[in-house]
């Protein structure tokens, strides 16, 4: 089975917002915040809902840019990721992801993101050098 996810790339003064999802730190892997899609919701909905729910955020969602996927033969775990472009629009940076997972957040620049152990590997050119992607909104098949 395959998993769908979403991330956002929350740019602030210069910065995009990276977290720690391993619990325990017990990896130094970073990634945009964002999680799991819930079927009948919009992609931008989930997304919302989920940085909200990781880091105390509020965002308003705009367009994809990066598709990523990846899987760990091992644990049988295939995963297609949306990674969307967004604009803070509130709220304080906590950490209070309610499964655990997210236990670690930071602003990095771009130099700062190449440091860091992170995925999908190309995503800090996807974020300060590539174009959009456009996105239909959710839609009921029959009205």
């Amino acid at each position: 089975m395959i998993r769908l996810a979403v991330r956002a790339a929350i740019l602030h003064e210069g910065r995009v917002l990276v977290v720690n999802a391993y619990p325990g730190q017990q990896s130094d892997l970073w990634c945009l915040p964002g999680g799991g899609v819930n079927a009948h919701r919009a992609l931008p909905e989930n997304l919302a809902r989920e940085v909200a729910e990781e880091t105390g955020l509020t965002i308003e969602v705009g367009v994809p840019f990066l598709v990523n996927e990846f899987h760990d033969p091992a644990r049988r775990f295939h995963q297609v990721e949306i990674h969307f472009r967004a604009n803070l629009t509130g709220g304080d940076l906590t950490l209070a992801d309610p499964e655990g997972v997210v236990n670690r957040a930071r602003w990095v620049t771009q130099a700062e993101l190449h440091a860091l152990r992170h995925k999908p590997d190309g995503l800090a050119a996807a974020i300060w050098d590539g174009a959009s992607a456009t996105y239909d909104a959710l839609e009921t098949i029959f009205p």
